[in-house]
This record gives structure tokens, sequence and C-alpha cells, in this order.
């Protein structure tokens, strides 16, 4: 079992940055990738950028590359980080770590296999 805790959400004014905190605990994290997503009000879950656990390669929605930055902590083995900058309004939701324990399409809710319980970002304009 992987226990995933979110932290590092709050209120932003546009333009701001915050950094998130994904840390995994229960078991050593030998899974496939990580990842984030979000739910805004009304709106599905939707994907905002993944990890690749041994490669480190990165995997970013459109509406975030060049503002959100996934990365893991190597010293610490299990945490994960999403950097945002150039926040604006319609980032406003709960962000949600999950990791996955095989191959799968990393975009896809269905093929992650934990996750947490999700962190409020409100980003006012």
């Amino acid at each position: 079992q992987v226990h995933l805790v979110e932290s590092g959400g709050g209120l932003v004014q546009a333009g701001g940055s915050l950094r998130l905190s994904c840390a995994a605990s229960g078991r050593t994290f030998t899974g496939n990738f990580m990842g984030w997503f979000r739910q805004a009000p009304g709106k599905e879950r939707e994907f905002v950028a993944a990890i690749m656990w041994t490669s480190a390669t990165t995997y970013y929605a459109d509406s975030v590359k060049g503002r959100f930055t996934i990365s893991r902590d190597n010293a610490k083995n299990t945490v994960v980080y999403l950097q945002m900058i150039s926040l604006k309004p319609e980032d406003t939701a709960v962000y949600y770590c999950a990791a996955s324990l095989r191959p799968g399409l990393v975009t896809s809710t269905r093929w992650y296999d934990y996750w947490g319980q999700g962190t409020q970002v409100t980003v006012s304009s």
C-alpha cells in the first residue's frame, strides 16, 4: 500500500507562484510513474504533469507547459514536486498527486493506482 500526502496549496494572486509537494509512504515506491492532476468545481479531473520514476522523463498538459515543472527529490526517494509559476485564475482547482505501479498512459486517471487527498490551489485575479 502506498500513502500519498500533498502539501503546499493555498491562495495566491495571478502571476504568483506555488510549489506543491507529494510525499509517498507505506512502502518503498518502485513504481512506474507519478503524476499531478487537478479538478475544478463542476469539471472532470484533468492531467497536469507526470514524471517517469526511473528515467525522470516528464510530461505536461499543454495548458501548463512553460509554467509548471514536475520534479522528484532523489535524496528523499519518494517526494515529488510541482513548481507552478505565472499562475492564472484558471489554474484554480484541487490538485491531486497520484502514483502508478504499472506501465500505462500517464495522462489517464485509469492508469494510476494510488491517489492523495488533494490540496486546494486558488488563484485570485
